[in-house]
């Protein structure tokens, strides 16, 4: 069975609302085993259990929130060793245009230098889920929709 963590920081609970939507598009496909955690009860030693791995960020001055930052910073320990897992990102912001992609592609930047694989969309937010506020239905969709394709992804390359 192949293990999926989407791990998220969330203040007011808007990406929190994603990484749950996320992960139940994840743990729709059959043979993935799917965590759903706040950054604040893993470690960088957690990361290693997980063939895949999603990260969520509220925005802020255009960045990843600090309690992420922290979590991915202190990964290096493990430097070479996320190589070749399956990573993707996404992120909440509190006003259109307020750094959503920024974020997104900050968290990305920091997977593929770990070496892991990172699935960009073909339709809507190409580069991984964006809400503004709380996730509206369309928003909430989008994060399904990335889940089940990242989920499937990591079963075809850690699946038993």
């Amino acid at each position: 069975m192949a293990k999926m963590l989407i791990a998220y920081y969330s203040r007011s609970g808007n990406t929190q609302q994603m990484a749950e939507a996320v992960a139940e598009g994840a743990g729709a496909v059959e043979g993935v085993e799917v965590v759903t955690t706040s950054v604040a009860d893993i470690t960088p030693d957690d990361l290693l259990e997980y063939d895949g791995i999603i990260m969520g960020s509220p925005v802020y001055f255009g960045r990843t929130a600090a309690e992420l930052k922290k979590l991915i910073d202190d990964s290096v320990v493990h430097f070479g060793k996320l190589a070749g897992k399956v990573g993707g990102a996404f992120a909440s912001s509190g006003a259109a245009h307020g750094g959503n992609e920024t974020t997104v592609l900050d968290i990305a930047k920091a997977l593929m230098i770990h070496g892991m694989i990172v699935k960009g969309m073909t339709e809507g937010s190409h580069y991984g889920p964006v809400a503004v506020g709380a996730p509206d239905e369309a928003e909430a969709e989008e994060c399904r929709r990335y889940g089940r394709d990242l989920a499937e992804l990591t079963l075809k390359l850690f699946g038993s």
